[in-house]
């Protein structure tokens, strides 16, 4: 990466300090996080049981919506199945509903079922979208069974996280989880589907750079999208006139200003993201399902958007 081209003498640079312009109302909405009616709503029971279907087979006995929120609840208290039935009938019964709490095999079979709609606030102008991947963990051992006693290495590894973030908002826009053999640039078009916002740039690192990630953008988002992906350094000229462009200025100016100018610096935000991803839900999921895992990625990702809708830290630098 550019940054560490002053790996070398980092010491030498004092370190840029910041400070929080907005302390309290950004203290509150950390409160806030665990507030229990911001997860569950006063008129939950109204839409806690299933509608009546009309086509042939058995009746639902809970919404989608009642999955969900017991489904967040479990995400965002790191809770197991079981204790997730146990918590939200506390809750229930603290708020006077008379509601029959899905039990835990209920919630694990229909959790693979939910669809997961992201509540990304809606711009009228086109937005930036940062791309970044990273790794999360599975049920099993950490790995220390085979580094010290060299047992057989599990079939199980790890899920490798897709998310594409909004940096004017803060919110996740879309996220795609997959196996660990799934490369970035496959998965894209996948990920790139959730999206429906006009996209004005496109930021991610080295690992997007390719004409076919150039040719879906194109094709998803117009000619007028702007690419900003680092070619690495041996890159040669081709069809793609942006990376072309790109080519040129690093080589007349560098590679640090090409970050400065295109606007590539505000890629760390997808980092900062992929920590507090990993800080608040954890970098474990606790399904041991693949579909379910899925759905509980997308439910994490929700949750944290309404983390993110209750306030946000400003910063101003101070040094």
């Amino acid at each position: 990466m550019p940054y560490k081209l002053n790996d070398g003498r980092r010491d030498k640079f004092e370190k840029a300090r910041y400070r929080v312009t907005n302390a309290a109302e950004y203290n509150e909405s950390l409160r806030r996080r665990g507030d229990l009616t911001v997860w569950v709503s006063d008129d939950v029971a109204k839409v806690w049981t299933s509608p009546r279907r009309k086509t042939r087979g058995g009746q639902a006995v809970y919404s989608d919506l009642a999955i969900g929120i017991c489904l967040t609840l479990r995400v965002v208290f790191r809770l197991a199945l079981r204790q997730t039935q146990g918590f939200m009938r506390s809750i229930a019964k603290l708020m006077g509903l008379d509601l029959v709490v899905p039990d835990y095999s209920t919630l694990s079979r229909r959790g693979k079922e939910s669809l997961i709609a992201q509540n990304r606030r809606a711009s009228d102008k086109p937005i930036t979208l940062i791309v970044d991947s990273t790794g999360l963990n599975i049920h099993g051992d950490c790995g220390w069974q085979e580094e010290k006693h060299g047992t057989i290495k599990a079939r199980k590894t790890w899920r490798k996280l897709h998310i594409a973030l909004d940096p004017e908002t803060g919110d996740i826009a879309a996220a795609e989880l997959t196996t660990e053999h799934v490369g970035d640039e496959t998965a894209l078009p996948d990920l790139l589907a959730e999206i429906d916002a006009d996209v004005g740039q496109f930021l991610a690192d080295g690992a997007y750079d390719g004409q076919g990630v150039a040719d879906h953008l194109i094709a998803k988002f117009g000619t007028e999208v702007e690419i900003t992906i680092p070619p690495p350094t041996n890159a040669v000229h081709g069809a793609n006139e942006q990376r072309n462009q790109h080519i040129d200025t690093i080589t007349k100016h560098g590679r640090m200003n090409w970050q400065i100018e295109t606007g590539y610096n505000q890629r760390s935000q997808v980092e900062a993201q992929i920590g507090r991803w990993k800080q608040v839900i954890g970098d474990r999921l606790e399904a041991r399902d693949f579909d379910n895992q899925i759905a509980e990625a997308q439910i994490a990702s929700k949750a944290l958007n309404r983390m993110t809708s209750l306030g946000r830290a400003a910063y101003k630098r101070v040094f």
